[in-house]
């Protein structure tokens, strides 16, 4: 059955709709800012065209990159077109992309020049004209984020920020959205003096994940897990996010930024806040921020946060059977840097829900695997039926929500091992999205790219979201500036022993996923 078009205007969430018809963006031009760098290149462009390969970008769509590139349309076209075959997650059609190619135009500029947004805004005329795009412009600001206040200013100085009655108007930002809480609140206020708050679109590209949007099922379309989740069966939580790779020739900018600023700000109190979260009215924006919000303003950090905060840089070394070397030697990086490339935390959320559970949240690279997931552990369970020796290798029951790579739902319990004494162990039941579901799961830039382009703004946080994460988050990082060199880590191994220290100190210890 061919995808439906929704008439201009109509809000698709009130529709009594079939949910097996996908819902398709309007007329629309997105406008990419940074469209040479590798996030353009790996992720964008060929999320534009796996929508446009689905059905679900309109006949019309457009794409416009603005670079100081010295290209022309063709060129930029031919970039396109190569990163579309070789990152694209559906196969290559060649109706698709003749279709899709014959709305790409490039406009090669500087961003402190009047005259590229000038140039920019003419493209756009044209699009409209010969596209039908409407005056529907998305602004998608893949750049650094010293740059999001004079391409925003350039862009209200065009005139291409105006909204109209009949046509809309939004920025998509990138991470990280400052550096601290006073610049997130300087540059809120400078993005949002040109596009109003609703039409700001800050871009977690983890929020897209099927799995993390799963979190939102799991927990309030089944009875069986909202009874216990909660500080009556729940032990604590570890939220763990592992890289078994290094900064690379991302040197120059990890420097000064470091893990904690890099993905717990961001990513992980994102999927904090969706554990925790009460269950919404709806899932509506408004009401999905609003409850995330709430978990966030609860956070409490301990009072001795050398005690319940690690981190650490990777050193030289051996892993995976390859020599790789130490963060400090890596190429372009400050030999003196201070900056962690492991982090650790614990954090306690002040609500009745929550009160006396820990929250546990990592981050690293050059770690043992890469895996990020999310791990529910409850208490245990009266022992007084089983001898001890009967237990011995019976762990806490577990509910791990695996968001990457191997995406599912794993839950740990205890079962009887098969013979005659009375034995009992571990035991894992795993759901896997590549087993249960025939169709590929989206990268998570389509459905954030598509959400952008309908005006569906859920999985996006809003400042106030911003905010409050880095509310949490710098009194940690002030706390890391007065202690010195972090401590070093063998490649390959889960963290500095300061992590586990951190752990053992409440009687736990972490996951080894």
């Amino acid at each position: 059955m061919p995808p439906v078009e929704i008439a201009p205007g109509i809000n698709p969430l009130r529709l009594p709709t079939d949910r097996r018809l996908n819902r398709i963006a309007g007329p629309s031009a997105l406008i990419i800012f940074g469209v040479t760098g590798d996030l353009s290149r790996k992720k964008l462009m060929p999320a534009v065209y796996d929508l446009a390969n689905r059905g679900l970008l309109p006949a019309g769509f457009a794409l416009v990159g603005f670079a100081r590139r010295d290209w022309e349309t063709q060129d930029f076209e031919r970039e396109v077109h190569d990163a579309v075959k070789k990152y694209a997650r559906t196969p290559f059609d060649e109706a698709v992309w003749q279709q899709l190619s014959q709305g790409i135009r490039f406009v090669q500029g500087e961003f402190d020049d009047p005259a590229a947004f000038a140039r920019l805004k003419a493209t756009l005329e044209e699009l409209d004209a010969s596209r039908g795009t409407m005056g529907n412009h998305a602004f998608y600001l893949s750049i650094p984020p010293k740059a999001f206040p004079l391409v925003t200013e350039q862009l209200r100085s065009a005139g291409l920020a105006e909204q109209s009655e009949n046509s809309w108007r939004r920025v998509v930002i990138e991470k990280p959205f400052g550096s601290d809480l006073k610049s997130a609140r300087e540059l809120n206020a400078v993005v949002e003096s040109v596009f109003p708050p609703g039409s700001v679109f800050r871009i977690d590209h983890y929020l897209g994940k099927e799995t993390v949007q799963n979190i939102l099922a799991l927990r309030f379309a089944n009875e069986l897990w909202e009874p216990i989740w909660n500080s009556n069966y729940v032990d604590h939580v570890q939220i763990t996010m592992a890289e078994d790779i290094g900064v690379g020739g991302r040197a120059g900018y990890y420097d000064g930024i470091g893990a904690a600023r890099d993905v717990i700000q961001n990513h992980l109190l994102q999927l904090l806040a969706l554990t925790a979260m009460e269950e919404p009215n709806s899932f509506d924006a408004a009401d999905l921020r609003a409850e995330k919000e709430k978990v966030l303003a609860a956070v409490r950090l301990t009072d001795d946060l050398a005690a319940s905060t690690a981190r650490g840089q990777y050193a030289g070394g051996w892993q995976g059977g390859e020599k790789v070397l130490g963060f400090l030697d890596e190429d372009g990086m400050n030999p003196e840097s201070l900056t962690e490339t492991y982090a650790a935390m614990r954090l306690d959320i002040n609500t009745r829900r929550w009160a006396g559970v820990p929250f546990y949240l990592r981050a690293g690279k050059r770690l043992g695997r890469r895996v990020t997931e999310i791990a529910v552990v409850f208490k245990r369970a009266p022992q007084y039926l089983f001898a001890e020796s009967q237990t011995s290798e019976l762990g806490e029951n577990a509910i791990v929500i695996r968001v990457q790579p191997d995406e599912g739902v794993t839950i740990r319990f205890g079962s009887k091992v098969p013979g005659a004494s009375l034995q009992i162990r571990d035991v894992t039941m795993d759901f896997g999205y590549g087993h249960a579901f025939t169709e590929a799961s989206p990268e998570a830039y389509e459905r954030l790219i598509l959400d952008v382009l309908l005006g569906d703004p859920p999985l996006f946080p809003r400042h106030a979201e911003v905010e409050l994460s880095w509310k949490i988050l710098d009194p940690i990082e002030e706390f890391w500036q007065t202690q010195g060199q972090p401590e070093q880590y063998k490649p390959g191994t889960w963290g500095p022993s300061s992590a586990d220290e951190l752990m053992a100190r409440d009687g736990r210890t972490w996951r080894r996923p």
